[in-house]
């Protein structure tokens, strides 16, 4: 498992990218795993500070509930539609997963969580617009382009 820090030393401008991804909107989604094993989405914010990935949550929120007993996450950037006329300006979309390990309560009873990492995949249009580009980094095997038309 990588530390944001840690992924952004090594891959700079990949995590460059992918944090300005996140940036384009407010709301991320988070898949966490419910108690049976599916899948639960969910609303979340994320908060790239002091070096490391970071979400907070609600006290007894389900997703924090999930994340206790159950660390392992996937998280999805908040997405932005291509300009109709320019589908080459579509700035891509970014995934990261990992494990998630609470740092504190807080007085309210509120969450927060680090959030390290084991993938990231940015996934975007070619400059001519007629295939994927998608960038996937993995600590064991670092990063890997492919192209998909």
């Amino acid at each position: 498992m990588t530390t944001w820090e840690e992924l952004a030393a090594a891959e700079p401008d990949l995590a460059r990218r992918v944090r300005a991804l996140f940036a384009q909107r407010k709301h991320a989604t988070i898949a966490t795993l419910r108690a049976d094993g599916s899948p639960r989405i969910s609303g979340t914010e994320v908060e790239f500070a002091d070096g490391g990935l970071h979400i907070g949550s609600m006290g007894g929120a389900r997703k924090a509930l999930d994340l206790r007993r159950d660390p392992r996450y996937a998280l999805h950037c908040p997405t932005v539609d291509a300009p109709d006329d320019d589908q080459a300006a579509w700035p891509g979309d970014a995934k990261i997963a990992g494990r998630a390990f609470e740092e504190a309560d807080g007085d309210d009873g509120s969450h927060r969580f680090r959030l390290d990492v084991s993938e990231v995949v940015l996934t975007r249009l070619t400059e001519a617009g007629d295939q994927l580009r998608i960038e996937s980094w993995h600590p064991e095997r670092g990063l890997v382009v492919r192209k998909r038309a």
